[in-house]
């Protein structure tokens, strides 16, 4: 929770108080503090104690946090892109019609 705080607080300075002016060097300090946080992230994971015992069982979770969202995503863009984006070849008043 707290880490999601404070990528929150980054967003909010990020859009209101950094000057545009320095956009190449925030990109930059963005980069480099999503490194840090998934190296710590990494370090906090491998200190646990019997972390190689769960990794198995981690690895498991992990995949279907991805896979889930993956095609629920997948299962309503589909539908929607092939609805509203136009084809092709394709006239713009030509949507929606039975071919």
């Amino acid at each position: 929770m707290t880490t999601m705080l404070i990528m929150f607080a980054g967003v909010l300075v990020g859009a209101t108080v950094f000057p545009k002016g320095l956009k190449k060097w925030n990109d930059r300090l963005q980069l480099g503090m999503t490194a840090l946080l998934i190296f710590t992230m990494g370090v906090s994971l491998g200190s646990r104690p019997g972390f190689l015992e769960e990794l198995g069982a981690i690895g498991v979770k992990s995949l279907i946090f991805a896979l889930v969202p993956i095609l629920f995503s997948v299962a309503l863009v589909y539908p929607l892109s092939r609805r509203f984006l136009e084809r092709p070849g394709e006239e713009p008043g030509e949507k929606g019609r039975a071919e």
